[in-house]
């Protein structure tokens, strides 16, 4: 197998930045793989965030659906734009693993 189609198949399905590892491009890599951490952990913490009354109503009685909708439309466009820098992370990590 090509060392690039190689490198290209560990950013796509392992883990972005990992084919620029695989390539030698040590710095490139762990810079990838840094971003794309960033971006996924910062996701994870909004949506939590925003689960929030969900989760205290299994405590408190039943959620209030229109607060749970209300705190998950104020948190939408954060978690949009990293979910969105998240793919383009990753689309800009398989293109370049796969460039010579």
């Amino acid at each position: 197998m090509r060392i690039n189609l190689k490198a290209a198949l560990l950013s796509a399905f392992i883990l972005p930045g990992l084919g620029q590892l695989y390539k030698g491009d040590k710095l490139k890599g762990a810079i990838l793989i840094a971003l794309v951490n960033i971006f996924l952990l910062a996701t994870l913490f909004l949506l939590l965030q925003a689960a929030g009354p969900i989760l205290a109503s299994q405590i408190g009685g039943p959620p209030d659906a229109s607060a749970v909708l209300a705190e998950l439309k104020s948190r939408s466009p954060a978690a949009r734009w990293l979910l969105s820098a998240f793919f383009g992370l990753w689309i800009f990590g398989v293109v370049d693993a796969a460039r010579q």
